[in-house]
């Protein structure tokens, strides 16, 4: 009996099958004209702000079962590979695989990419100034812990622009090669992991050595060739170094973020809702940072982000990292900035980018 109610269901679900892929297929040639066209102009393949508004307009249409969110991530893939037919875009991240970097760079640019591990944040940037990589993948902040300084500083020196953000849930485990921690003499981890589980770790292994490596990835890769090593890591380098789990979602902050940066030498156009991003300093005076930022308010833009970085010249001098609401094309905040630039002692435009989905 349920095979007959069965039987016309699944053969409902065979006709929209082969709808969809005639439809992706339809999607993926006009696509490929998109790139001829592109290519007439030496145009980029990537555009952040048309890709934003597409999954935008996604999230508006959507009625369900499926949520927004689930149905994002299959156009964002459909997007990467119409994409694709034009170029691969390679694109650099904190390594090794298995990263939360990894995955921050799927979560913006879907899998139908040429990722390029590197060692450290600075390689990051090193390959993507250099052309190796067109993108790069940077962590800026940590919602627990803070801003990534070595981030910071390089975002002051670079010619690259930030181009994109991507927010990722940050869900610690820590792992062996046996799932227990009989024999362990050493727990590794990113130095951001450790601090963003002290208490879980001071709580459960206060005796046990703690040891700061180059990534969570890294430190789940000596775990599976040493069984006196456990790692803090997330779920994808656990399975990929074949570990198994000791403890899951042992970050102190249930709710822990981090945030990347995407930067390249695109300069995007305004999408509808975007950020962008400056870095300040002000004259030595009494009230100049008042000063400064008073064009912010005047011209009724919303800043979202302030942070503060030694100048590293040893005269107690600060950089300021400052998020404002909008487009650097869009009038007011256009306006703030002209202002902003004339009493600024440093003034340098980070980017414009759409804001994380």
């Amino acid at each position: 009996m349920s095979d007959e109610k069965l039987k016309p269901l699944r053969e409902q679900i065979d006709a929209i099958d082969a709808q969809i892929v005639d439809l992706l297929n339809q999607r993926a040639r006009l696509a490929q004209e998109v790139g001829h066209v592109k290519a007439e102009t030496n145009a980029p393949v990537f555009r952040p702000e048309r890709e934003a508004m597409v999954l935008r307009r996604v999230a508006e249409r959507n009625t369900g079962p499926l949520a927004s969110s689930d149905m994002q991530t299959i156009f964002r893939e459909v997007m990467s590979l119409c994409r694709s037919l034009e170029r691969r875009v390679t694109v650099a991240y904190l390594g090794p695989p298995g990263t939360f970097s990894e995955q921050a760079v799927y979560q913006q640019f879907g899998h139908a990419v040429e990722s390029l591990p590197c060692v450290s944040i600075d390689e990051v940037f090193r390959s993507t100034e250099a052309g190796t990589a067109d993108f790069g993948v940077v962590p800026v902040e940590n919602s627990s812990e803070g801003a990534i300084n070595r981030t910071l500083d390089l975002l002051l020196q670079t010619s690259l622009a930030i181009s994109g953000e991507v927010s990722i849930a940050v869900h610690h485990s820590l792992m062996s090669k046996s799932g227990s921690m009989d024999g362990v003499m050493r727990i590794c981890a990113h130095s951001q992991a450790l601090a963003q589980c002290q208490a879980w770790l001071n709580q459960h292994f206060p005796n046990i050595e703690r040891h700061a490596v180059a990534s969570n990835a890294e430190a789940a890769r000596m775990a599976s060739d040493d069984a006196t090593v456990a790692a803090i890591a997330g779920h994808t380098a656990g399975q990929m170094y074949d570990l198994q789990t000791i403890a899951a979602h042992i970050q102190d902050d249930p709710h822990n973020r981090t945030r990347f940066a995407v930067v390249g030498r695109l300069n995007t156009t305004p999408s509808g809702r975007d950020q962008t991003s400056l870095v300040l300093a002000v004259p030595n005076k009494a009230g100049a940072l008042y000063d400064l930022l008073a064009p912010i308010a005047a011209h009724g833009v919303s800043m979202t982000r302030f942070e503060s970085r030694p100048a590293r010249i040893g005269t107690w001098e600060y950089y300021f990292y400052v998020d404002v609401e909008g487009h650097a094309a869009d009038e007011k905040v256009a306006n703030a900035l002209a202002e902003l630039k004339q009493s600024a002692a440093f003034f340098k435009v980070l980017g414009s980018y759409p804001l994380s989905l």
